[in-house]
């Protein structure tokens, strides 16, 4: 769901007010500490965060992009992403686990396997993450 947020730009010392809308974005991991880490670098990065663990019910709160953390690709993953997809009917969702390989293209075979938009191996970095949410909701700021 798209939000209006007011932005001022200072030039020639004059403020104008503009309103565009700002994309949101729902997390589900599990860790304490990475669950606030990913919140707080899509907060900063402009986009409108919640963030949920995955044993919580799926949140119904309209979303533009899903994060979600596969602890188990190979056993569990799909399960979750149904029912992910389930609760964000037509959201693409970016699929984050420690269980993929870091040299895995984030586009390729194994987001297509998971029907998701982008896959990303943990650790990942703060430009993976915002590089990958870029390419596909656009820019936050």
């Amino acid at each position: 769901m798209k939000k209006l947020r007011a932005v001022f730009d200072i030039g020639a010392g004059v403020r104008s007010e503009k309103l565009w809308p700002m994309s949101s974005i729902v997390i589900y991991e599990a860790d304490d500490l990475m669950r606030d880490l990913l919140k707080e670098w899509l907060m900063r990065a402009g986009y409108l965060v919640a963030a949920v663990k995955p044993c919580d019910p799926p949140t119904s709160a309209a979303a533009d992009l899903v994060v979600v953390n596969i602890e188990m690709p190979k056993e569990a993953g799909s399960r979750v992403v149904d029912e992910i997809r389930a609760a964000h009917p037509g959201t693409p969702i970016i699929a984050i686990s420690a269980q993929f390989r870091a040299d895995l293209s984030t586009v390729g075979t194994t987001a297509q396997l998971f029907g998701v938009a982008q896959v990303i191996a943990k650790p990942l970095t703060r430009h993976a993450l915002l590089e990958a949410v870029s390419a596909i909701i656009g820019p936050g700021d």
